[in-house]
C-alpha cells in the first residue's frame, strides 16, 4: 500500500476511536472506567514515541529548524489551552458549573480539534518517512483517542447539550484527524514542518495533559501502567529491529 493509503486507513481508524469514546460516554458504558488505563498507557507510549522517534526524525529532516518547530508545537497548544480551552481535563467533566455557557463547550471542541488535526498530520508525516514511523505514530495517537472522544462528549453534556450533539462533537474530532492526514498528503513537502510541530504537540498532550491525569490516581497502579506504555514502545522497537 502507498503511504497515502496507509495513513488514510489508519487515520480513519484513529478517527473512529474518537467517536467510540464519545459513544461510550453517551451510552454510560461500564467500560468507561477502563479509559483511565488508556490514558496512562497512552501517555507513556506517546512520550517514548515522540522523544525517541519523532524528534530524531525531525532533526534529520530539518536540522536547523526542527527544534524551533517542536517548541512552536508545544507552546502553541499551551497557548490554546490557556486561552480558548481553559479548565478542562481528560476524563469526565463533573464540575458542571464551569461549563454553563454553551460557547465554552465549543471552545473546548475547538481546542481539542487542534490536537486531532495534528494527530492526522503526525500519522501522515510518519508514513511519508517510513512505515515503521507511521505505525508507531498511529499507535501513539490511537491510544489517546478513546479518552479524547470521551472528554469532548462529557464537556458537551456538562454544558447542557444533547447526546446527539455530544456524539457529533466526538465525530468532528475524528474528521479533524482525517483533515490532518489529507493536508500533509496534499502538500508532502510540509512534512519538514509537520513532523516536528506535531512532535511538540504530542509531547505536550502526553506530558502536560495526560500525565497529570495519571498522577491524580492514588497508588502505584497507574504509574506502572504508564511505564508499561514505555515498555511496549521498546518491545516494538526490539521486535522491529
Amino acid at each position: 500500500m502507498s503511504a497515502f493509503a496507509l495513513s488514510l486507513a489508519l487515520g480513519t481508524i484513529a478517527g473512529l476511536a474518537d467517536f467510540l469514546g464519545g459513544l461510550l460516554l453517551v451510552r454510560r458504558s461500564p467500560t468507561t472506567r477502563s479509559l483511565r488505563y488508556f490514558v496512562a498507557l497512552g501517555s507513556g507510549f506517546m512520550l517514548a514515541a515522540a522523544v525517541l522517534e519523532m524528534l530524531p526524525e525531525s532533526l534529520k529532516l530539518a536540522p536547523t529548524w526542527a527544534p524551533l518547530m517542536v517548541l512552536v508545537g508545544y507552546c502553541g497548544v499551551h497557548l490554546i489551552e490557556h486561552t480558548i480551552t481553559p479548565h478542562f481535563h481528560f476524563g469526565e467533566e463533573t464540575h458542571h458549573d464551569e461549563f454553563i455557557a454553551r460557547y465554552k463547550s465549543y471552545s473546548v471542541l475547538l481546542g481539542l480539534g487542534v490536537h486531532t488535526l495534528f494527530d492526522g498530520v503526525a500519522i501522515a508525516s510518519g508514513f511519508l518517512i517510513s512505515n515503521w514511523l507511521g505505525y508507531i505514530v498511529f499507535l501513539a495517537v490511537f491510544l489517546h483517542k478513546l479518552p479524547e472522544g470521551f472528554t469532548v462528549a462529557s464537556v458537551m453534556l456538562a454544558s447542557g447539550q444533547s447526546r446527539k450533539t455530544a456524539l457529533n462533537a466526538a465525530l468532528s474530532l475524528g474528521l479533524a484527524t482525517l483533515a490532518g492526514v489529507f493536508l500533509i498528503n496534499i502538500f508532502p513537502s510540509w512534512v519538514h514542518i509537520g513532523l516536528p510541530v506535531s512532535a511538540g504537540v504530542t509531547i505536550y498532550v502526553a506530558a502536560t495533559d495526560l500525565v497529570p491525569e495519571v498522577n491524580r490516581e492514588p497508588g502505584i497502579r497507574m504509574a506502572l501502567v504508564f511505564f508499561a506504555g514505555v515498555a511496549i514502545f521498546f518491545l516494538l522497537r526490539l521486535l522491529a529491529g
